[in-house]
């Protein structure tokens, strides 16, 4: 079995030694790198399966980072999850409307680091190993295995959250989720989230689907639906 690559973007060599000892000892290849510019230096010299990146770094901030790899066609794909210290939600939220699809405030566990690689790889591999059918509504037609959506034949570029929360909400028109139920089908269990998170996402697909963004309806006290 080829081991997953992960790179670990981090300036505190204490902190990136432990995470990198922790995904090790669990059989992950992982490159590291102390700066924002290293970062996208060893994206390009190796594609990696998984980014795990500081926010705080000098040179290029994590969020600079995040921004340029989720607006390059070869990268944007990537699983991305923040490490920071900062834990309003103000500052989670930026992070996630740039793309990256989960956070882990320090400080944390090594067993619940672990843990969140372990579910983003696993959905990630759920998509590229799909062969479902695209599945058409309305004007839009989604690919889970192609991680492609595409509206009256015009493509449409989502962060894999934001994919993940339109897949989940098409497959089923009419039916309401809350907010818990669409953290729970595209994270998992073992990722905390906030109901402000699931918003901020669905904020950003409404903007992205520009008339289409009408088809997913707010229900009051209750959560979201795609109109049938």
């Amino acid at each position: 079995m080829v081991k997953k690559t992960i790179l670990v973007v981090e300036d505190e060599e204490d902190v990136q030694e432990l995470i990198a000892f922790n995904l090790t000892r669990h059989g992950y290849r992982v490159r590291s790198a102390l700066t924002g510019t290293e970062a996208l230096q060893a994206v390009r010299d190796v594609l990696p399966d998984l980014v795990i990146l500081d926010l705080m770094l000098p040179e290029l901030d994590g969020l600079t980072v995040c921004k340029a790899l989720k607006a390059d066609a070869t990268t944007r794909d990537i699983p991305i999850i923040m490490v920071t210290a900062k834990v309003e939600d103000a500052d989670i939220i930026v992070g996630l409307e740039m793309g990256a699809d989960d956070y882990l405030p320090k400080p944390f566990s090594p067993g619940v680091l672990v843990s969140r690689v372990r579910a983003q790889l696993r959905r990630k591999a759920s998509y590229d190993n799909s062969e479902q059918l695209g599945l058409s509504i309305h004007e839009l037609t989604i690919h889970p295995g192609r991680h492609e959506l595409t509206a009256d034949g015009k493509r449409i570029d989502l962060s894999y959250t934001e994919f993940q929360i339109l897949l989940c909400l098409v497959q089923s028109p009419g039916w309401v989720f809350s907010r818990y139920q669409l953290v729970n089908k595209v994270r998992g269990d073992d990722v905390v989230v906030t109901d402000r998170t699931i918003d901020v996402h669905v904020a950003n697909l409404r903007k992205k689907l520009g008339e289409y963004g009408q088809y997913i309806e707010t229900v009051r006290g209750a959560g979201y639906r795609f109109r049938e």
